[in-house]
């Protein structure tokens, strides 16, 4: 568009320079020229009230400008609308945490409630850890009988139906259960083991045992209410 205004502009002016140009007479031989003839000027006026039209060309700087300041407004809407969602997430957030405090916090207190009125469990549990420990320093000392007078011939004896009455009535979460099937798992080995007298086999099964047990204790919160864990 500039150009095309430019390129009208210099035709206008050119129109007006050769209209306003004078053929001077021809002189006679002889005759003086005269002086110099005075010609009228001619001057292109423009009214006051004309509108001055002043074309705007479209740069580059100002479109980088424009856009720039657009995309500043842009982003700036969209951190407000983004701040505003997170804040409301993280309320949200604030509120299931403190409901899921407040279910947790529940829990344990049922669950040490029924600790405190389970007497008879924590016995069998005892009962269970003494075993454990007299197993322990029998395989230590190599000596298998010893163990295996203390475990006996299977897992039906009477120590460990009792210590699964206890595991049953203490465990709730899928964890605490899933702690308490290696346990059993690992004292069916263990037991096994002696009776082959595999001493090697039995160290390895009696940690396994211990383990689990222990990893129960703790998920259940038993730890600091039996002697010699």
């Amino acid at each position: 568009m500039a150009t095309v205004f430019l390129s009208t502009a210099k035709t206008f002016l050119y129109s007006l320079s050769s209209s306003s140009s004078v053929t001077r007479p021809p002189q006679t031989q002889g005759q003086k020229p005269n002086a110099r003839p005075q010609l009228p000027l001619c001057k292109a006026t423009v009214s006051d009230s004309a509108p001055k039209y002043k074309p705007q060309v479209l740069t580059k700087r100002n479109l980088s400008l424009s856009l720039t300041t657009t995309l500043l407004f842009s982003i700036a809407g969209q951190g407000y609308y983004s701040a505003s969602n997170a804040a409301i997430l993280e309320a949200d957030d604030d509120v299931e945490l403190l409901e899921r405090v407040k279910k947790d916090r529940q829990k344990r207190i049922e669950r040490q409630g029924v600790i405190s009125s389970s007497n008879k469990e924590k016995a069998y549990l005892q009962d269970l850890v003494y075993k454990l420990s007299k197993v322990g320093q029998a395989i230590e000392n190599n000596d298998l009988s010893a163990a295996i007078s203390v475990l006996g011939q299977n897992t039906d004896a009477d120590w460990v139906q009792k210590a699964n009455l206890a595991f049953s009535k203490l465990s709730s979460s899928p964890e605490e259960k899933t702690e308490v099937e290696t346990f059993n798992s690992s004292l069916a080995s263990l037991i096994s083991s002696v009776i082959r007298k595999d001493v090697d086999a039995s160290k390895i099964a009696f940690v396994s045992s211990a383990t689990a047990f222990e990893k129960w204790t703790a998920l259940t919160g038993l730890v600091g209410q039996l002697k010699g864990l």
